[in-house]
């Protein structure tokens, strides 16, 4: 019911545009979480948007750098400047509401898409 779109390798400096899609679900009664998980490491949030204000919270290693915006059926994550460390796997997950920039309740989760991000 989340499919994620967008990955890909750049350099470090590139950007990128993540979309997270929703099916079958409408997209106005949850709040969507980005999530990442580089190898050996732990599933971390990264961005939150509220469902019904749009509100977007991110971590802070994120901000300024990222930026989280939605439409009728998509959430977006654009990623600029990007470097090494923000390699990972990069998964959107639905939920009743955000923690910060943590979904609280994950319902649904995406399959998730490689970001690489090279020297």
């Amino acid at each position: 019911q989340l499919v994620e779109s967008g990955g890909g390798s750049v350099q470090a400096g590139g950007s990128l545009r993540l979309s997270c899609e929703t099916y079958r679900l409408t997209l106005e009664n949850y709040a969507i979480g980005w999530f990442r998980q580089a190898p050996g490491n732990q599933r971390t949030g990264v961005g939150c948007i509220e469902s019904r204000d749009g509100l977007t919270f991110l971590r802070d290693s994120v901000k300024g750098r990222f930026s989280i915006s939605r439409d009728f059926a998509k959430v977006y994550l654009q990623m600029n400047s990007l470097t090494p460390d923000d390699t990972a796997v990069y998964y959107c997950a639905a939920g009743p509401k955000c923690r910060e920039w943590v979904v609280a309740g994950q319902d649904f989760w995406g399959r998730g898409t490689q970001v690489t991000v090279s020297s």
